[in-house]
């Protein structure tokens, strides 16, 4: 155990910390667990230091009613990254990092149009066809993460000089065109684009599937888990989600149905179930020294949509939908 990292990541974790959302956590988990909000401060900073975690780790795991050998099985954020550093190196990430790479990469397994700010101007052909082509368009900060630098346009609304402007202002380089989600996922939830997260290390020349989360959007444009949205376990082998929508706040209750259409979303069957597991097993086999990744997969009417690969993927999306640490499973791969 390195304390002298720890301590150093201590010091990280109170320069970037949300406080306002921490103050919350604290208060709640205060009310829940009839302990004092200063031994609740205490017990995290040890709980950073012993089980390698972040603050807001001890509280979406929910540390303050675990044991100790229950705290030992969760994979916080400290022992993530080291261990996604292991086994996806700096050298290799950018594949990762890097959309309009990842994009141009994987073009074989991407179905729709996109283009990168360099390649067009508000007179270009390709600029042009991507606004015909598609009611809606998706733009990007090529570097973004966690669902940052997003926006999802109306097509008819922009001009191809307006378009260009826009993304100007608002410092976006990439555009795609929509993709149309599977008519029952758009059912589930049509506010927003419901990927599937399906996370897969490479062990020599295996491919290892770990997990398989869906995650559902909730009155937002994006799907993913910090914006506010709710993820789901799902079957590897069925397809079948398996748990309840959880929420990373943990002042919000987990739901059985979707809280703004009213479906039901234990039991739902994700289609094309066999082709987004070959999907996500054809990228991981080529992501280029990358050996453990979240694939980010769009279910359509006809097939999956490969969307992104992440190099440091989401430990609250891997554990927090079954209410358990998974630190165990990749321990056996170091």
């Amino acid at each position: 155990m390195n304390y002298f990292r720890r301590f150093l990541y201590i010091l990280y974790y109170l320069k970037e910390s949300d406080w306002k959302l921490l103050g919350r956590f604290i208060d709640y988990a205060s009310v829940s667990s009839g302990k004092s909000k200063l031994s609740l401060i205490f017990d995290s900073v040890l709980s950073v230091l012993r089980y390698n975690i972040s603050f807001k780790d001890y509280y979406c795991f929910r540390f303050y009613d675990k044991s100790h050998s229950e705290r030992s099985e969760w994979a916080g954020t400290g022992f993530m990254y080291e261990y996604q550093l292991r086994m996806n190196p700096k050298g290799s990430r950018e594949l990762l990092v890097n959309k309009v790479q990842f994009l141009n990469h994987y073009r074989l397994l991407v179905k729709r149009m996109f283009l990168h700010i360099s390649d067009f101007s508000s007179d270009s052909i390709e600029l042009n066809e991507i606004l015909r082509k598609s009611e809606r368009l998706v733009l990007k900060g090529s570097r973004g993460q966690i669902g940052a630098e997003v926006e999802v346009i109306s097509s008819e609304t922009y001009t191809p000089q307006k378009l260009l402007d826009h993304m100007k202002q608002h410092h976006y380089d990439l555009i795609e065109e929509y993709v149309i989600q599977h008519p029952s996922l758009n059912d589930l939830s049509p506010s927003g684009l419901n990927t599937v997260r399906i996370i897969t290390q490479k062990d020599n020349d295996e491919i290892i599937f770990l997990a398989a989360r869906l995650r559902i959007s909730v009155n937002s444009p994006v799907d993913n888990m910090a914006a506010g949205n709710i993820a789901a376990s799902v079957d590897l082998k069925t397809g079948m989600v398996t748990g309840p929508g959880v929420f990373s706040d943990i002042t919000k209750d987990s739901v059985r149905v979707h809280p703004v259409t009213g479906k039901d979303i234990v039991g739902f069957i994700i289609p094309h179930w066999e082709k987004v597991l070959e999907l996500a097993a054809t990228a991981a086999r080529d992501a280029s020294g990358n050996r453990s990744v979240g694939w980010d997969i769009a279910v359509t009417g006809d097939g999956a949509e490969l969307i992104e690969g992440n190099h440091n993927w989401c430990k609250l999306l891997w554990q927090l939908p079954i209410n358990k640490g998974l630190k165990a499973e990749l321990l056996r791969f170091q």
